[in-house]
């Protein structure tokens, strides 16, 4: 009797040690007795029927991080790009992950990558590249209509990396430059707008008050004299300083003297203009004696009379045309 009391005593502990299971908080048990389901247990310490009448499988309910392979995808516009994802999923009905679907986790991913080949290939590679995150939440949506018959509850979708053609990564830098040139062509122009308008009342100011330009220009042969490797020549204004009296006071001494030979009735300077007026605007005369002497008509310009002396012939009222 005692060796028979010890082996149901044996097998006793050890069928209790099989019976019992330890759940953690993030765990549920799905417990199958003789084939069927019986409630989800757990967390914490549970107790099953021992010698095989009750089997459980565990399942974990935090958040499963699942990353999708590249696929090979040709968007709308015809152009062959790469594309990878990472997906986050939880289990929210244990029962339906283990009865609907015979792994969960290999269906989830199966489905977000046909979800991301059909939804990528709808889309033009500018769409694709602007609006990244529209397209998570389509995708997101999709994948989680698809796993809500399996108990799955899709957290969201992040289009990791989009791999281009080389061709394509030349085409796409070109164009960035092309704008950016652009982008310096109208902030230069800008500039020189801007630019414009403040010269344009910095000289209307200047034009208020004259010794200001004076000033400035000394200050800009002050700035340029600080280089000793060159040799600068400064254009001066006849009005600037002694200039104004030097050029100035010669013209101011002629004009003086014509106005006072005009009030006084004189005769103006023979080398002036008067001069050789009153010499081109003598009264006509006859050149040369005898009857061969003809009348000059008109005014006797000192050429004609000088040629009149020498002999020349001098054109007269009976000469022809």
């Amino acid at each position: 009797m005692e060796p028979l009391l010890a082996m149901l005593a044996g097998a006793g502990a050890i069928a209790l040690a099989t019976s019992l299971r330890i759940l953690k908080e993030y765990e549920r048990g799905v417990v199958f007795r003789l084939g069927r389901v019986r409630p989800a247990r757990g967390p914490g310490l549970i107790f099953l029927v021992p010698f095989g009448v009750e089997r459980m499988e565990r399942v974990s309910l935090r958040i499963i991080a699942m990353d999708v392979p590249p696929q090979d995808v040709i968007t709308r516009d015809n152009v062959s790009v790469k594309v990878n994802a990472v997906l986050y999923f939880r289990v929210a009905n244990p029962l339906k992950a283990i009865l609907e679907i015979e792994d969960y986790l290999f269906a989830t991913s199966q489905l977000a990558q046909t979800t991301l080949r059909s939804v990528i290939g709808q889309a033009e590679l500018d769409e694709l590249l602007a609006e990244r995150e529209k397209f998570n939440t389509i995708l997101r949506e999709i994948i989680d209509e698809g796993t809500d018959a399996w108990g799955i509850d899709v957290t969201g979708v992040e289009v990791k990396d989009v791999d281009l053609p080389q061709e394509m990564k030349r085409a796409i830098a070109r164009q960035a430059e092309a704008e950016r040139d652009r982008r310096a062509k109208v902030i230069n122009a800008q500039g020189e707008l801007q630019a414009s308008a403040n010269l344009r009342d910095a000289a209307r100011q200047l034009s208020e008050y004259p010794a200001s330009l004076q000033l400035r220009f000394l200050q800009t042969a002050t700035e340029i004299a600080a280089e000793n490797n060159s040799t600068t020549l400064f254009p001066l204004p006849l009005d600037f300083g002694f200039l104004k009296n030097l050029f100035g006071q010669g013209k101011g001494a002629e004009a003086g003297e014509e106005s006072r030979r005009a009030s006084a009735g004189e005769p103006a300077s023979a080398g002036g203009p008067a001069s050789e007026l009153a010499a081109g605007a003598e009264e006509p005369e006859r050149l040369g004696s005898g009857e061969g002497s003809r009348r000059i008509a008109g005014p006797a310009p000192a050429r004609l009379q000088r040629d009149a002396r020498e002999g020349a012939p001098v054109k007269t009222e009976d000469d022809g045309a």
